[in-house]
This record gives C-alpha cells, structure tokens and sequence, in this order.
C-alpha cells in the first residue's frame, strides 16, 4: 500500500490529461490534414486535366494514385508524433526489430512487388480508371488504380480487389475502336440474296443515324448452316464500351424488317387469286 501512497495523484491526472489532450489534437490534425490535402490535390488535376488536355480516365487515374501516396506518407507521420507522445523514439523501435526482419515477416516483399508492378502500369499507360478489363480472371470497370490493388467492379456489381503483383497480363478492352457482332438465323426457305438486301439496308440506316459507329455496319454473308435454319452475320465497329448498345439496336431493327417482310408476304399470298 505504500506505492499506492507515494503515488502523485494529482500529477499522475494531469499528464493524462495533457497526453489525452495532445492525441485529440493529433486526431483532429489528421483529419484536418487529409481533407485540405485531399481537396487540394484534386484540384490540382481538374486545372491540369484542362491545362494538359488529359483524359478523365487517366485524370482520375493519377488522382487517385496521388491521394493514396499522401494518406500513406500522412499515416506515417501521425504514427511517429503518436509515439513521440508516449516517449517512445521511432526510429529507435524500428532498428531494435530489425527492419529486414520486420519488413520479411510482414510480406513487405509482396508489398514492394505491388508498388513497383503498380508504378509501371500507370508509366506505360496500360490502364486508366472507367477502362473495361480483363485481369486476373476478372472482367470489369476499373473504378481505381492504386499503390497495392487494382479495384474492378464487375457487371454484376462486385467489387473485386486485384492485388498489382498479380497483374501478370492485362487485356483491356476500351482502347482503340471495338467490334459489335450480330448474328441473324433465317430458315432455309428464305431468300439469302433478298434477306442480306433487307438487312443491309438496316444497317445502312442504323449508320446514317448512329455517329457511335466507326465503320460499317456490314453484312458478311452465309456464316454457317444449322439443321433447318442459316445464319448470317453483320459486323461493324464502334466507339470502346458502345458495341453492346449497336448490337442490340441492330438486333431489334434486323428483326422488324424481316417481320415486317413476312407479313408483306404473306398479305400478298393471301389477296393472290386461288385457282
């Protein structure tokens, strides 16, 4: 009971309430130094965006990259004034662990491995964030591109985290002109050269109307022959990301000229005079 007695109460109050007083204006610092900085650095790239005449996508790209870096670097230095708080010498702590003791024990390889795999993706170019991808065994959006983890979101809405270090090859699907492909089945009993005239002149119109259409649409010709029905395909190219959007409104338009044909047909059919 005597160390009880000879402790000083009142000091004892007093220093935790300055080191509690001193982690809430920490706190309040962090916070306040991740929002300015946040703010500041993505106003930084919209006046470049428009200085540079930069892409969103990579706009964004780098945005992103630069806010992760900054968060990093301000953890840190929070983490350091924390310690100092309590006394306690950080540098000090990390060369009295060792620090390739600590870095292998933590899988500071991989994360290294994710940085540099990460810094080349952005130096060559290779992906931008709103880019769809295939990587990994993921087909999506990237919706971020950052020190350690690709973020895809895929059509079904999950987000998939792609560490960089797996990034062993990439496709990616937005750059440059994509191609829209249709296939349509008509029965044998149709006229191939009167079947490929209607949906030519589809696609004619479908142009004229669509500026998303890079080059044709054009009909190629029989593609194969099925057991009681032949098919024909129509190509064309499109904007990246609108070759879904052509095939469906190619879909849709194709199918109402040929029914619309039939019908005429057989209205014909019908007033022909029966001997």
């Amino acid at each position: 009971m005597n160390w009880i007695e000879s402790i000083n109460w009142e000091q004892l109050l007093l220093d935790t309430g300055m080191i509690i007083l001193k982690l809430l204006a920490v706190l309040v610092a962090f916070w306040i130094a991740r929002a300015v900085g946040r703010k500041f650095i993505k106003n930084s790239f919209s006046k470049a965006q428009v200085k540079r005449k930069m892409s969103a996508g990579r706009t964004k790209t780098l945005q992103s990259l630069a806010v992760s870096t900054y968060s990093y670097i301000l953890i840190f230095i929070t983490l350091v004034i924390v310690l100092g708080i309590f006394n306690i010498n950080a540098a000090g702590l990390i060369a009295g662990a060792g620090v390739v003791g600590l870095a292998i024990g933590f899988g500071a390889q991989g994360l290294v491995s994710d940085i540099v795999t990460g810094f080349f993706l952005l130096l060559e170019k290779q992906v931008d964030v709103g880019d769809y991808v295939t990587v990994a065994g993921y087909d999506g959006i990237v919706e971020e591109v950052g020190l350690r983890t690709l973020h895809i979101r895929s059509f079904d809405g999950t987000l998939n985290y792609v560490p960089n270090r797996e990034v062993s090859s990439l496709s990616n699907h937005t750059r440059g002109n994509m191609q829209a492909l249709v296939d349509i089945v008509i029965p044998y009993s149709d006229n191939i050269d009167e079947a490929v005239s209607i949906i030519q002149t589809v696609c004619d119109d479908i142009k004229a109307k669509n500026p998303k259409i890079m080059e044709g649409p054009d009909v190629l010709g029989v593609q194969t022959f099925g057991s009681a029905e032949i098919t024909l395909r129509v190509i064309a190219k499109t904007e990246a990301m609108e070759q879904w959007g052509v095939e469906r409104e190619l879909r849709k338009a194709i199918k109402e000229a040929l029914d619309a044909k039939q019908d005429d047909s057989e209205k014909t059919y019908a007033e022909a005079p029966q001997e």
